[in-house]
């Protein structure tokens, strides 16, 4: 019996021999960027109008990415579109080379996951879309921070500093809530936030 077709293999899983450059983390390792909202993003990104496009640069930060080599392929785009120079796929090639950046097996990673957000699929009329996703993955994930603060705090802060970490956490939360809620509201989605879509912002109020 014949084994079942694999997918394309993009070599994210091989490690290049470098030292220089160190292995290879397990955020370099890519799903397929047709069903990742991170490369949808980029490659809608990619392809949009220099407008459009400076809307999305302007609105989200690199560490709205959770995978090392797109925060940086999203700061070099919006180096790019900050110059007033091109930001197509070939344009922003040209700028890893000529910044350096494509050489060794980080330069590897970043021109593959470049080429396969290229092809990604990701259409320019919903870059909003896309980027909304993108900074909603990101909101979960601080949470997902907040508790393992929390886990670790219970564990070695002293207790007279247990509350005072859980109001720090607690303002950064609602900081990011209200971030989310901002940039829904500029790229023209309702926030996805609290019971029944409601943001809540103006109705829970912090304790003195």
């Amino acid at each position: 019996m014949s084994a079942a077709p694999s997918g394309p293999d993009h070599g994210y899983g091989e490690v290049l021999d470098d030292p220089a450059d160190g292995p290879v983390d397990a955020g370099d390792l890519l799903d397929d960027p047709r069903t990742d909202a991170e490369a949808l993003c980029l490659c809608s990104l990619l392809w949009s109008s220099s407008p459009v496009a400076r809307t999305i640069t302007d609105t989200l930060t690199p560490n709205d990415f959770e995978r090392p080599v797109y925060r940086e392929l999203f700061e070099l785009i919006a180096v790019q579109i900050e110059a007033g120079k091109p930001h197509d796929p070939a344009s922003v090639a040209a700028a890893l080379t000529q910044t350096g950046r494509a050489a060794g097996h980080r330069g590897t990673q970043l021109s593959r996951a470049l080429s396969d957000a290229t092809m990604a699929g990701g259409a320019p009329g919903a870059v909003g879309h896309y980027a909304i996703t993108v900074v909603c993955a990101a909101y979960r994930r601080g949470f997902h921070a907040a508790a393992t603060s929390l886990t670790e705090a219970a564990e070695r802060l002293p207790q007279d500093q247990l509350f005072a970490h859980l109001v720090s956490i607690g303002r950064a939360q609602r900081t990011a809530t209200q971030r989310l809620a901002d940039i829904s509201s500029t790229l023209g989605q309702p926030p996805i936030i609290g019971a029944g879509g409601n943001t809540e912002l103006d109705t829970v109020k912090e304790q003195p």
